[in-house]
C-alpha cells in the first residue's frame, strides 16, 4: 500500500508539472483544449517568457509523459516481484487511477482555476471569463473517465498477470 501511494504522489507530481510547463513555459494556445471554451477562445499565444522556455516547457511536458509511463511500469514490476496476483494488481491500479482523478479534481479544477489566480498570472488577457467560477464545466469528462479507470485497470492487471 505504501508503494501504491508513493506511486501516486509520483503521477500527481508529474501531472503538476505538465500543468505548469504547459501554461508557464510553453504557453501555447493548443494546450488549452480542457479549459472552459470562455477561457480557450480569451488564450492567446505568448512569446517566450525567456530564450529557450518553449523548448524547456516541451521536455518537461516530455519528461511527465515518459515519468507516468514509468511510473505505470514501475508498479507492474514491483507487483511482479511481490508476486501480486489479478486482483492485487487491479486495486493498485485503480488507486493510483482514482487518486489521480481526485487530485485533478480538487486541485487542478476546484483550487487553481476556481479559487487561486494561478492561470490569471500567466494569461492575464482571462482576467474576468466566467469559467473561473464554473467549477463542474469538464463534469462529463471527469465522469468518463472515472467510470473508464476499472477497465483500464482490469486491462493492466491482466497484462501484469501475464508477465
Amino acid at each position: 500500500m505504501k508503494a501504491t501511494l508513493i506511486l501516486s504522489l509520483t503521477l500527481m507530481a508529474a501531472l503538476f508539472l505538465m500543468l505548469w510547463a504547459a501554461v508557464a513555459l510553453v504557453q501555447s494556445k493548443k494546450l488549452f483544449t480542457t479549459a472552459p471554451k470562455d477561457i480557450q477562445a480569451a488564450v492567446r499565444d505568448h512569446p517566450e517568457r525567456f530564450p529557450g522556455a518553449h523548448a524547456l516547457g516541451w521536455c518537461c511536458l516530455a519528461l511527465c509523459v515518459l515519468a507516468f509511463g514509468g511510473t505505470f511500469v514501475y508498479a507492474g514490476w514491483d507487483g511482479i516481484r511481490h508476486s501480486y496476483g489479478f486482483w492485487q494488481f487491479f486495486g493498485r491500479f485503480l488507486a493510483m487511477l482514482y487518486l489521480l482523478k481526485a487530485f485533478d479534481i480538487v486541485c487542478f479544477d476546484w483550487l487553481l482555476l476556481t479559487r487561486s489566480r494561478f492561470f490569471q498570472h500567466y494569461y492575464p488577457e482571462t482576467e474576468g471569463c466566467a469559467g473561473y467560477h464554473q467549477f463542474g464545466f469538464n463534469r462529463k469528462g471527469q465522469l468518463t473517465r472515472i467510470v473508464l479507470f476499472p477497465f483500464v485497470s482490469l486491462l493492466l492487471a491482466w497484462v501484469c498477470t501475464l508477465l
